[in-house]
């Protein structure tokens, strides 16, 4: 894409009504667009980013054994009033039409999932099953905060699992743990995201819960970090660190950003509705469930958070908008049609690349653009450049550049894209 082509445009002030450094880097760069508190529209560089988060969860959701499904947003009130959650979930948002029938906005579809199979589900036979979709979500969070961190409206992945026992609850229960770090890893913050024990609620003793470090988080996490156990702020107490092996002098506390968590629902949503199955001798047992969830949107702005400089965003090679940010500076023609023949060649090659063409601008502008924007890899086209008979590439995290050829840039770009 060439950057004089793309409708949106950088801005060199942060908004002011933001203080969120993913709020204030996403709007700056032109990703995202603020509709009013908690909602955001997602720009053509930010739709980029978030495709390929989807792209990944769903292919680790298929390898699992995952099916895909999209459930309705408008849900009866008549579902949500037999699991008692109607006039008991706080974040709600109740509509009423012009005949006066009342629906939800689905903040969650434990109510929609559970009748969809009751019409499948009836004999042993049936189970295990997993289904997911990815979809919009509703919450009524009166004080939305933290940019796309924690919004009322926001992208999730939400799977649910139904099983005819614990064990087979808990080997599932399992694989997903090792789902969820993968899928962590593949976005780039793997290496400072950990499974955290949480309270389980009314459901179970514990849920677990994926915290990435960040300065800003909003939880508070205390790590072991020599068996890389951690622990919710809410769930230290000294039972569960008996139960866990774990000594308190040894655990060290850090601010982290909640970006999924993984949940033993027992028999809470298919007891209401009988969602039953008859086993091998024809006795009926209501069938056990677990449910998995990623906020997509906020997956996104924890990578802002976490691994961001004072200059911008860093995006990681797997979820960058594109692969380069090529740029040419100076005015002469041999610079652009060098830059013109680099551009065309990397995109041959199924490179991304986002091609900074603008006349008017800077080189002090690009290169404070290029920074703002994150692309992993910055590739220049100068009149030092072709002097010295090449293209100066430097990575994001990087201080200096370096001159190489035209075949060494695509050997790096395709090198990165399979890693």
């Amino acid at each position: 894409m060439k950057q004089s082509h793309l409708f949106t445009k950088t801005k060199k002030e942060a908004p002011t009504d933001e203080v969120s450094k993913n709020a204030e880097f996403l709007v700056r760069g032109g990703y995202i667009h603020k509709e009013m508190a908690g909602v955001y529209s997602y720009l053509p560089l930010g739709l980029r980013v978030l495709k390929k988060i989807e792209n990944i969860i769903r292919e680790e959701m298929n390898q699992v054994g995952g099916q895909e499904i999209f459930m309705s947003t408008l849900q009866p009130k008549e579902n949500w009033e037999k699991t008692g959650r109607w006039n008991d979930l706080d974040v709600l948002y109740k509509v009423t039409d012009a005949s006066g029938r009342e629906s939800a906005l689905g903040p969650t579809h434990e109510e929609i999932v559970v009748p969809i199979l009751k019409n499948y589900i009836s004999s042993y036979k049936d189970l295990p099953a997993a289904v997911y979709q990815i979809q919009n979500k509703f919450r009524m969070e009166l004080r939305p905060r933290s940019g796309i961190l924690r919004g009322r409206e926001f992208m999730m992945k939400d799977m649910y699992s139904f099983h005819t026992s614990e064990d087979d609850f808990e080997k599932f229960y399992e694989k997903m743990k090792d789902v969820y770090k993968t899928i962590f890893t593949r976005t780039g913050i793997g290496h400072i995201t950990y499974l955290t024990f949480a309270s389980g609620g009314t459901f179970s003793k514990y849920s677990h819960e994926f915290q990435t470090l960040a300065p800003t988080g909003e939880d508070t996490i205390y790590v072991d970090e020599a068996s890389n156990v951690a622990l919710n702020k809410e769930v230290l107490t000294d039972e569960v660190l008996a139960q866990l092996h774990l000594k308190k002098e040894k655990l060290v506390e850090k601010r982290a950003i909640e970006v999924g968590n993984i949940f033993d629902l027992k028999t809470k949503y298919s007891k209401p509705f009988d969602l039953s199955f008859t086993d091998q001798k024809g006795a009926k047992h209501v069938v056990l469930m677990g449910c998995y969830g990623i906020g997509l949107g906020r997956l996104m702005g924890a990578v802002v958070e976490a691994l961001a400089d004072e200059k911008g965003i860093i995006w990681p090679d797997s979820i960058a908008p594109f692969a380069v940010h090529l740029l040419a500076l100076g005015e002469e023609a041999e610079i652009a049609k060098e830059a013109d023949k680099i551009y065309e060649t990397l995109i041959k090659h199924g490179i991304e690349v986002l091609f900074d063409d603008r006349a008017e601008v800077s080189a002090g502008e690009k290169f404070a653009d290029s920074d703002l924007l994150g692309i992993p890899q910055r590739a220049v086209v100068s009149s030092r450049s072709l002097k010295e008979g090449g293209i100066e590439i430097k990575k994001r995290t990087e201080e200096k550049g370096k001159i190489i050829t035209l075949e060494e840039l695509i050997k790096t770009c395709l090198k990165d894209s399979t890693n």
